[in-house]
Order: C-alpha cells, then structure tokens, then sequence
C-alpha cells in the first residue's frame, strides 16, 4: 500500500514530513526519558535521564510546532525555547544538588559483581 493511498489521496509536502519527523523524534526522546526514569537506580541517574531525554523531546517538539505555526508564532516559540533549555537542566542539578546535601550516595556497582554477572572472580580475561 502506498503512502498516498494510507493518506487518503493526497500526498504529503515535505513540511509535513519534517513535521512528523520531528514529532516522532520528540515521541522518542519523551519515551527514553520516561523508560530511563524509570529504570535508573538512583537520583542522580534519573535526573540525568529527565534533563538529557526531556529537554532534547521538548526542544524537537517546538521546532515541530515552528514548522506547523509558521514564522507568525516565531517569537513565542523562541521564547519557550529559552525557557526550556535554561529551566530543564537548572531543575534537574537542583534535584541532583538537594539529593547530595541530603547525603544520598550515587549508585555503584556491586564490586562482587563482575560485568558478565557471574558474581565469580576468576583469572584474568586474555586476548586468544
């Protein structure tokens, strides 16, 4: 089946493939930021996810809403860039800062544990 037929008869431009490119981009990072959220050990990790992830999501999201709104909504969408790239970085070294002076120790990994998960220490690996 082809595009055109999935799309009812009418072909898309090519803004509204940027535009679903960039949405699906900002699906994705949102989607990565979530997961990670989710499966990070600690706070500090987890910050990173939400910082990294969302900020980029949100970012792609705008240049979406750019292509959609046209330059007429160039200044409003300028200015919720700036907001998103200085206040999405500042939250998360706020969290990560409180959780320190809390005393909350970063995550390390079990020395016991070996990368295999073996949980055994035998010889040293060498190259064959």
């Amino acid at each position: 089946m082809s595009a055109v037929a999935v799309l009812g008869g009418v072909s898309p431009t090519p803004g509204t493939v940027v535009l679903v490119a960039l949405l699906a981009g900002s699906v994705f990072f949102a989607l990565t930021a979530a997961v990670g959220f989710y499966r990070l050990p600690d706070v500090y990790t987890r910050s990173h996810a939400a910082s990294k992830s969302e900020t980029l999501g949100a970012l792609l999201a705008l240049a979406a809403a750019a292509v959609a709104f046209g330059p007429s909504q160039a200044l409003k969408l300028g200015l919720l860039t700036l907001f998103v790239l200085v206040t999405g970085p500042t939250a998360a070294h706020a969290v990560a800062r409180a959780a320190a002076d809390s005393g909350i120790e970063p995550w390390v990994r079990d020395p016991e544990v070996l990368a295999d998960g073996s949980g055994e220490r035998g010889e040293e690996v060498t190259e064959r």
